[in-house]
């Protein structure tokens, strides 16, 4: 595992003081969704330690708001792992198992019988938008609807068996790693909502996808034994190994790259803000919560970064999840 590959990111913006406390309530969370059973799979859940990344990527997340974004971090790799195995080959299976998700977000509500997976993230879901702004609700909506639609896409990647171009891996990946989402869990840990007009500027829009790109496309290199040994194709160093026709060593250098790039760019725009916040005549408060959701993606890039290099998750895998079987312990996405 390319583990040793470094990134030049910017340090972690801190850590949430609440961690400890919310390791305690997301174990107590996931065992009543029946998101994680006993045992094996209980220990290899605990091993990813789901809160300290959302206690480095959201460190002003406090009490409620931090179980909230380590919850929704809980269900993001429970559910992604139920398509390491048969559903992940099958893309009609894999769209009708997300299409129920899909309309949990459209105001369905689970019925009797209903899977973990789809009792955990009504809970979500519910908890998120109480009180949330309509622009924020409608936006996340989008969000989530993109990152469970895009399932079945990846599910076409594997059984066509060769990476994608660039630009439809950028399309796919940008769905499944449902980096959007953790920003804007980020607004409302941080209580701030971005005026409409600097929310879609060119500059927090481009700073917005550099923040998602850094974040999945450093991920790709750091799990890419265990994406490649379970047949995954929507992975920055296969797409660049195969549409350059160059030796890993090289695709791992050029993702580097692509990395830098990104940086740099946030790091020139972020510069440009304040003058943008002028511009725009915003007052006082606004153009502070526009200051915050800079740090807000800046903290994301650094803290997800820092807990992707140490978790079990990626350092473990092979030895505790055989690549010849499914991804996970326990079936828990229903048909």
């Amino acid at each position: 595992m390319p583990q040793d590959i470094d990134f030049d990111l910017p340090a972690p913006a801190g850590i949430s003081p609440d961690l400890d406390a919310a390791r305690r309530r997301n174990l107590d969370w996931v065992n009543r969704l029946g998101l994680v059973g006993d045992g094996r799979s209980l220990t290899w859940y605990t091993s990813w330690d789901m809160p300290r990344l959302a206690a480095l990527g959201f460190p002003y997340a406090r009490g409620p708001a931090l179980d909230l974004c380590a919850d929704v971090m809980a269900l993001f790799f429970v559910f992604d792992d139920q398509f390491d195995g048969c559903l992940g080959q099958d893309p009609a299976r894999a769209a009708a198992a997300c299409q129920k998700m899909i309309d949990i977000v459209h105001g369905a509500l689970p019925g009797p019988g209903a899977d973990p997976c789809s009792l955990a993230f009504a809970d979500i879901w519910a908890r998120s938008t109480d009180g949330a702004h309509p622009g924020w609700v409608t936006r996340t909506a989008h969000e989530w609807e993109y990152y469970f639609a895009t399932q079945a896409h990846e599910a076409i990647g594997r059984l066509r068996g060769i990476p994608a171009d660039m630009e439809t891996y950028l399309q796919v990946r940008r769905g499944i790693a449902a980096t959007d989402l953790p920003l804007s869990l980020g607004e409302r840990a941080a209580r701030i909502t971005v005026p409409a007009a600097a929310f879609h500027s060119p500059q927090l829009r481009i700073m917005r996808q550099a923040a998602i790109d850094v974040t999945f496309m450093c991920n790709d290199v750091y799990s890419l034994e265990k994406e490649e040994a379970r047949g995954d194709m929507d992975n920055l160093v296969l797409v660049i190994e195969h549409s350059r026709s160059c030796r890993r060593d090289e695709a791992i250098t050029d993702a580097r790259r692509e990395v830098r790039r990104r940086v740099e760019r946030f790091q020139e725009l972020a510069l440009q803000v304040p003058a943008l916040c002028a511009q725009l005549g915003l007052t006082g408060g606004e153009a502070a919560d526009v200051d915050t959701y800079v740090e807000i993606m800046g903290a994301w890039m650094s803290g997800y970064h820092a807990w992707e290099t140490q978790t079990h998750r990626y350092t473990s895998a092979p030895d505790v999840r055989p690549h010849t079987g499914p991804g996970y312990f326990d079936q828990i996405l229903g048909p």
